[in-house]
């Protein structure tokens, strides 16, 4: 099977490559170099030229504080809405399957019940989850072929993460303050990578879930893991007598330009009830991720 990847640079991209590359699929990388996705001519241009089988949507704006400046909300939409538009619909004039990542901000966070794939109760809090929320409208839209996938708290060895600004603000702190009242799982790309390559290999298409398992945790609760599994590897400066760790609201935080949902689970059910292999414990996903990077 040949498929086209977009955002190959990215924390997703680069795994979903090389995830179908160990399958024997032909893979083909594009980021903003080979193919503009808010340029419509480009987008048609590249994908008849592929021809693939399968596009794996992975490119967005994903930088939701820097989305909410009225200099760049334009370009977020343009890029998030109508740069998936773009791709949908060469997707439906070449019968070509389509998988689009989206996000738990299209909700908005209230309450404390896990997110079900088919909910329409859609309030994003930001403009990055209205954006994306717009993508999500433009597949359905477009076409009956599709793979929805909403992912959250996402950590990857391509890119920036929490994981990696926890090592390096706690490599210099003594104390740090993490908010613990918004709650979801994270979900590692290496891990999502093999899911979405099972998923495209299939016509099981619609909406779902995915995030690791292994139940629902505070960003406090993900900073303490990430700093007892790194000290237990033999980095002292992260251990309890060196580094203290205080859970705070998100009002006491503060600073955020862009509001966070609180209510970050997902229910992933759905997954399981399709015949796909759930991902991973969160905590044995984290502690694979800690071997595969330095720090």
């Amino acid at each position: 099977m040949k498929v086209l990847v977009t955002g190959s640079k990215g924390q997703l991209g680069y795994d979903v490559i090389h995830e179908l590359e160990k399958r024997n699929h032909t893979a083909v990388g594009v980021d903003i170099d080979e193919m503009d996705i808010t340029d419509s001519e480009s987008v048609r241009q590249v994908i008849t030229q592929v021809h693939p089988d399968a596009v794996i949507h992975c490119a967005a704006w994903t930088a939701v504080d820097a989305a909410e400046a009225e200099e760049n909300q334009a370009k977020v939409y343009k890029v998030n809405g109508g740069g998936t538009e773009n791709i949908a619909l060469v997707c439906r004039d070449l019968d070509i399957k389509m998988m689009y990542i989206s996000t738990d901000y299209i909700f908005d966070g209230t309450g404390t019940k896990p997110w079900t794939p088919d909910c329409v109760d859609y309030k994003p809090l930001n403009i990055y989850g209205d954006s994306k929320l717009c993508g999500e409208q433009a597949v359905t839209a477009a076409l009956s072929r599709f793979f929805i996938v909403r992912i959250a708290w996402v950590f990857g060895k391509n890119g920036n993460n929490f994981i990696k600004t926890m090592l390096k603000i706690g490599k210099n702190h003594d104390e740090l303050r993490v908010v613990n009242d918004q709650i979801g799982t994270p979900t590692y790309t290496f891990d999502l990578a093999r899911l979405l390559v099972d998923m495209i290999e299939t016509d099981k298409y619609g909406i779902y879930h995915a995030t690791n398992s292994g139940g629902y945790i505070s960003w406090y609760d993900f900073a303490c893991e990430i700093f007892r599994q790194a000290a237990a590897d033999g980095h002292e400066e992260y251990d309890e007598k060196h580094l203290t760790v205080h859970p705070v609201t998100t009002a006491e935080y503060g600073l955020s330009k862009a509001a966070r949902p609180f209510n970050s689970r997902l229910d992933k059910s759905k997954l399981e009830e399709n015949g796909f292999m759930p991902l991973p414990d969160w905590k044995d996903a984290l502690h694979r991720y800690l071997r595969e990077i330095e720090y």
